[in-house]
């Protein structure tokens, strides 16, 4: 595969000033929660625009995970300069063969997921990130709700 990042460029969002955000978790591609949003990520990293956010970080590591896609796999596709569209198809020939409804189970679990269901040690770590990067006097009720509240989508 042959990187295009002028392709990347045209299709990554500038992360780097506050203004503009990588996609919601809850949003999906290829059916998956979490997937659109590490494109975002990777895009942001392979042209320099990042700003905070990283690839392959944790989060992103959860939907990569489940897919059994390798991260260096995917980044290297995404280098290509693929279209979303295009990254759904790739996605759909290499993560894992699963049915439909365990992919929907899967992102419902995360959709719904508390943040007393995480890991202690993120909640520990989430107990100061909210209380550093959430508007005061808002509520987080599910995990995803951390990211939409604070990149202003809720």
């Amino acid at each position: 595969m042959k990187e295009n990042l002028e392709m990347v460029k045209r299709l990554a969002r500038d992360l780097r000033d506050g203004k503009a955000f990588p996609r919601s978790p809850r949003e999906t591609l290829a059916g998956y929660v979490l997937a659109a949003r590490a494109v975002d990520k990777c895009r942001a990293v392979l042209v320099g625009w990042q700003g905070e956010y990283h690839s392959n970080c944790p989060l992103d590591q959860r939907w990569l995970k489940f897919a059994e896609i390798e991260y260096n796999t995917f980044k290297s596709f995404v280098a290509t300069g693929a279209t979303d569209d295009e990254v759904a198809t790739w996605i759909g020939e290499h993560a894992k063969k699963r049915p439909r409804a365990d992919i929907v189970i899967w992102n419902n679990q995360l959709r719904d997921q508390r943040l007393s269901d995480l890991p202690p040690q993120l909640q520990e770590y989430m107990e100061d990130y909210i209380a550093s990067n959430i508007p005061r006097g808002r509520v987080v009720y599910r995990y995803f709700d951390i990211y939409d509240l604070e990149e202003k989508r809720l």
